[in-house]
């Protein structure tokens, strides 16, 4: 006689061994709630430090700036005034000088970040000792730099008696701008070579050496590799210098107060609210710059970013 035997897993009991479906989901919403009650200090705490002051100076805008008397309301006056009225020829120029330092900063960081990132991405004796130096500059708080710089800058400082010339850096238009530009490209490339040295690190060398065997030069596999596969992280990098340039005010407050066409919107906002008194026109200001911060911000990201998720995308896919 044959018996036949039924398998170990037919005999196991029905319920035994199965996943609940219940667990799962009570696992789940406890680490949403969770969730949701670590991130709630933070949360009120940026409602009250960030949004309660946005908040104030929108509302604050629609009001005049009476002396000695109470707000009344005025709509959008102080707007109109500042785009197309009596103050309009000052906020366009701010304008103007904020997006050319922004432009012209970035593009030099930018340049000078990738060189420096290159150079420490290298192995070489001495690379830890070089990456740490590249970095002071950094560390170096903004106002000091640009006192530093301010020094640097005197009609006898260094730059000066290195060049052979008598220049009043600050004491006229195109030499004020290009010290300001000087000053904070020094002072934040070196944060660009280090977003940039992060996005190489994790290239793999075996594309390279695939690329030399092929024949590519160091010309193409930078174009075609180094160049590709560093592009997301050169993005966060352009938008994060991007967004503070946009808002700079240290450095040419500083070197030149804003005088000789370089002031820039931050400066007059505070200019118009702390200078002036004027509370509600200044709030409008800063209102208008915000507004214009974040659409530089969203056409970037809308714009270039989308481009470098789907290219990760079909680079996932192949």
């Amino acid at each position: 006689m044959s018996s036949t035997t039924a398998p170990v897993e037919d005999r196991a009991p029905s319920g035994r061994g199965r996943p609940r479906r219940g667990r799962g989901k009570r696992a789940s919403s406890g680490d949403q709630r969770l969730a949701f009650w670590l991130i709630t200090p933070t949360l009120i705490a940026l409602l009250l430090v960030v949004g309660y002051p946005i908040v104030r100076a929108i509302v604050r805008s629609f009001y005049d700036d009476p002396i000695g008397g109470t707000p009344g309301f005025i709509g959008l006056r102080n707007y109109t005034d500042a785009l197309t009225g009596s103050g309009s020829s000052e906020f366009w120029g701010a304008l103007w000088v904020t997006v050319f330092f922004t432009v012209v900063s970035v593009a030099f960081e930018v340049v000078i970040g990738f060189a420096m990132a290159m150079v420490m991405h290298r192995a070489f004796r001495g690379r830890g000792l070089i990456r740490t130096s590249v970095l002071v500059p950094w560390a170096i708080p903004t106002a000091v730099t640009a006192v530093l710089w301010g020094w640097i800058f005197q009609p006898n400082g260094i730059v000066n008696h290195l060049i052979g010339q008598h220049i009043i850096w600050t004491g006229s238009e195109w030499p004020a701008k290009w010290a300001i530009i000087i000053a904070d490209t020094w002072k934040t490339a070196p944060f660009i070579a280090l977003l940039l040295l992060a996005g190489l690190q994790i290239i793999p060398d075996e594309l390279y050496e695939a690329a030399k065997v092929d024949g590519a030069g160091p010309w193409r596999r930078f174009l075609e590799i180094t160049l590709p596969l560093v592009k997301p992280a050169l993005l966060v990098a352009v938008l994060f210098r991007m967004l503070d340039v946009l808002r700079i005010y240290d450095v040419p407050a500083i070197l030149t107060h804003g005088a000789n066409d370089t002031t820039t919107l931050s400066i007059l906002v505070v200019q118009s609210a702390i200078g002036n008194l004027q509370a509600g026109y200044g709030s409008a200001l800063s209102t208008l710059t915000f507004l214009f911060i974040f659409l530089c911000a969203f056409l970037f990201v809308k714009l270039l970013g989308t481009n470098v998720v789907q290219t990760q995308q079909k680079d996932v896919k192949r």
